[in-house]
């Protein structure tokens, strides 16, 4: 098995939506799925071409309720490539391999140069067979640029043959079963016309609400004699290419494809930028070239290795296509990062809390695209004040889902496939997406010492996420303590309380905690501040006296609910009654989706003690133990390991793994009490898109958060990665599969520090150049290294 490589060895209609989102190429800007350039959409396969941040907005009537529906907009396809022999069928795939007459198939990504490589031999009725060969980028190097190079042997023939090159705009967004109810028609089209080049085509479309003007142009070359006809249809243009094939010779068709938009920076008019840069473009073999060499930048900022084959493999894959969805590409383009990549039409694109787990591998290794990142949330930041005043509260509350604007985009119906039921959706309550992003930003600073960005952004941030919070928690005089209720924890099942219609629960153990710790960490961020700049806040957030006292007062007595010796997930909680897991399991199987089981049968998950996914255990997943009791013994709750080991033994079993993300955090909290399990679902984890867990959810699009998560897990959890106080602190805990471990890391400006860990030692290396020595510790060991210095300490026994 290579790291490098996933393949497939044969052609599998079943699985093809599955293989066209992992073999789907990208560079921050633009992705494309990995679909057949000769297949048009249907119930096997599912071209799509998504761009960053072009979403569009429109009206719906569900069941009886009127909604807005904001999609990340498929775009018009540049991948149609067909072939034919004399008068016989088109190349199909389908049909070829249900008549036995797909010889042989392979099919390749490339993810160290980025390149989807098809190798196919087919028979045709007439008994004619030929050799295909194709590759496909989408350029690393040129965030506008797309190419196809496509060669065809015949083996066993010679005669005219046909071959059509086209630009598709008969597109809508229907990548997604259970939205297809949904309005999907996102584009309009300006009549196609003839270029003078004939090598070129042109389509230009719009967005219906957001007026995003789209170009796509396509350049065209073969290396053969044909005739070339030009076909303008509506929304669909195409080359009708006729030749002569003689046996054994190879013909090559070579196709780039330019994508712009009425978005791009230094445009005049997308259409003619997209013909200049489709004219401009070099051959196939010279894209490729400066391609493979943006790639191999990338993957040097990259490292992360362990001596585990077919683990690193799957690690590179989530690198992969993490740095398709967001790359030095997406630095100004003002985009968040979609939950599904830009590889599918799942979650309509939208931006959720994923950043809690994508952000901390990019701030090691690009602080560029994780400052751009939490500059989408800074730029929003207007949008979710007006949320919190609308909802009758000061600060700023963050939407559980955002796309363009900042708005919520949560939908307030959804479909059950399971009843065919739409239900009213409650998710809109997780209010703690915005304690997300004020961790996101501490976690930032600290990592990068960016205290620019801290001054000029990131503290504003904080301040008005707390102000918010400070401002939800109501205070209980019979307790002394502040509340916070009607909101929803991670855990998605339970959404309200047993026979009550007002949606929310009390005091979400999870949201109430990280709000005391995100209410100090703001105090932190503004003392931190030059005093002109507190000043300057002071005075433009009307921050006063009386509203610092508030923080430092709800941060002191926040109540934080308990039962049984553990923490309560949320008032109420202990109430609930106990789930028949084994007897669900026995009827079902696979219950993951517990939620449309129950609500198919009539029933609630609001019933019972179930979970979705990880919701009290997320607090030992965020907070390191120093971390989560500086919060809980101010409050005047236990903490230590006793408590920690009690409520993760009450929990795991409690929770069903709805989510890609909850095995992710187990595998995280466990690796320190239970390194066999651990490993277990950190595998479960890794592999989830890969074998598709879901059942199909993946060919909707990856996972995006929970790809990045397992790298990062590797990164912090097994290499025990920290960075609080200045300090590059080191804990590893590596599996017992796990031999050795290296990384290279960036850590407060400095490139080139590598990591190595053993099991029984732990090496790092300050490159030359440095511009000053970095401190690091172990345990009870700490050293200052200096620039092409290295420091080697044991890792301390338990």
């Amino acid at each position: 098995m290579d790291r490098w490589i996933l393949s497939y060895d044969h052609y599998e209609p079943g699985t093809e939506r599955l293989r066209e989102a992992l073999c789907t190429l990208g560079n921050g800007y633009f992705a494309t799925r990995g679909a057949a350039p000769e297949a048009s959409a249907g119930t096997v396969h599912y071209p799509g071409t998504y761009i960053a941040g072009c979403y569009d907005r429109l009206p719906a009537e569900i069941d009886g309720r009127h909604i807005d529906n904001t999609d990340l907009v498929t775009m018009p396809n540049w991948l149609p490539l067909a072939f034919r022999a004399a008068d016989g069928e088109w190349l199909d795939l389908d049909r070829a391999q249900a008549d036995d007459r797909l010889l042989s198939y392979q099919q390749e990504l490339d993810m160290r140069r980025g390149v989807l490589t098809r190798l196919l031999r087919v028979r045709d009725a007439q008994g004619r067979t030929s050799r295909i060969a194709q590759r496909r980028i989408v350029s690393m190097d040129d965030p506008h640029l797309a190419a196809l190079e496509t060669t065809i042997v015949a083996e066993d023939w010679s005669g005219p043959a046909q071959i059509i090159s086209a630009l598709d705009g008969r597109v809508a967004n229907a990548g997604v079963e259970r939205y297809r109810r949904l309005p999907g028609a996102h584009l309009t089209h300006e009549k196609t016309s003839r270029q003078d080049d004939p090598e070129l085509l042109l389509l230009r479309t719009r967005t219906i609400s957001s007026q995003i003007g789209i170009a796509v142009a396509a350049r065209t070359r073969i290396s053969a004699e044909a005739d070339q006809t030009t076909r303008c249809e509506d929304a669909w243009t195409g080359h009708d290419l006729t030749l002569d094939v003689r046996e054994g010779e190879p013909v090559t068709v070579e196709k780039v494809a330019a994508v712009f938009t009425s978005r791009d920076h230094a445009v005049e008019e997308s259409g003619q930028a997209a013909l200049a840069a489709a004219t401009d473009a070099g051959g196939f073999d010279d894209l490729l070239e400066r391609h493979t060499l943006a790639w191999s930048r990338i993957w040097r900022r990259c490292q992360l290795s362990v001596d585990d084959v077919e683990v690193q493999r799957a690690l590179n894959l989530h690198i992969f296509h993490l740095m398709q969805t967001v790359s030095e590409h997406s630095v100004d383009l003002d985009v968040g990062v979609p939950a599904r990549g830009l590889h599918g039409e799942a979650y309509r694109g939208h931006v959720f809390w994923d950043e809690l787990f994508i952000l901390p591998f990019l701030t090691m290794r690009f602080p560029e695209i994780a400052r751009a990142l939490l500059m989408y949330r800074w730029r929003r930041l207007p949008a979710a004040r007006r949320a919190a005043a609308a909802a009758g509260h000061r600060g700023a509350m963050y939407p559980w889902q955002s796309a363009a604007d900042g708005r919520e985009e949560t939908q307030r119906v959804h479909l059950n496939p399971r009843s065919g039921r739409w239900l009213p959706d409650h998710t809109h309550l997780q209010r703690h997406v915005g304690l997300t992003v004020a961790l996101n930003v501490w976690r930032y600073y600290e990592a990068t010492g960016d205290a620019e960005f801290l001054a000029e952004h990131g503290t504003e941030i904080m301040l008005e996420v707390a102000r918010f919070f400070a401002d939800l928690a109501a205070y209980d005089r019979s307790t002394d303590r502040y509340e916070i209720r009607g909101v929803m924890g991670p855990d998605e099942y339970h959404d309200a309380y047993p026979g009550r219609e007002r949606p929310g629960l009390d005091n979400n153990a999870y949201t109430n905690v990280l709000a005391a710790w995100v209410l100090r960490r703001a105090l932190d961020a503004f003392a931190a501040l030059p005093r002109d700049r507190r000043a300057e806040l002071h005075e433009r957030l009307t921050l006063t006296r009386q509203d610092i006292t508030r923080f430092e007062d709800v941060a002191r007595k926040m109540y934080v609910p308990f039962h049984d010796g553990v923490i309560s997930q949320f008032d109420g909680y202990a109430d609930l009654e106990e789930f028949d897991w084994t007897g669900y399991r026995e009827r079902y199987g696979d219950i993951r989706r517990l939620d449309r089981i129950l609500e198919a049968e009539g029933d609630s998950p609001n019933r019972y003690k179930v979970s979705k996914q990880a919701d009290v255990l997320m607090l030992f997943y965020v907070l390191s133990p120093g971390e989560l009791d500086d919060v809980l013994r101010p409050l005047g709750y236990e903490h230590g390991p006793a408590l920690a080991a009690r409520t993760i033994a009450y929990y795991l079993p409690r929770t069903c793994d709805g989510s890609t993300l909850s095995s992710l955090v187990h595998a995280w909290i466990l690796a320190r009490v239970d390194g066999d399990t651990a490993w277990k679902l950190f595998l479960e984890s890794l592999f989830g898109d890969i074998n598709d867990v879901q059942h199909g959810t993946t060919g909707e699009g990856v996972h995006l958060g929970a790809m990045a998560g397992t790298v990062d897990l590797v990164q912090r959890c097994h290499a025990g990665i920290s960075t609080r106080g200045g300090i590059l602190r080191l804990e590893p805990r590596l599996p017992a599969a796990i031999g050795e471990l290296r990384l290279g890391l960036r850590y407060r400006g400095h490139w080139g520090v590598d990591l190595t860990c053993r099991h029984d030692l732990v090496r790092v290396v300050l490159r030359p150049g440095a511009a000053s020595p970095i401190r690091v510790s172990c345990g009870t060991e700490e050293a200052e290294i200096q620039p092409g210095a290295s420091w080697e300490t044991p890792i301390p026994d338990g």
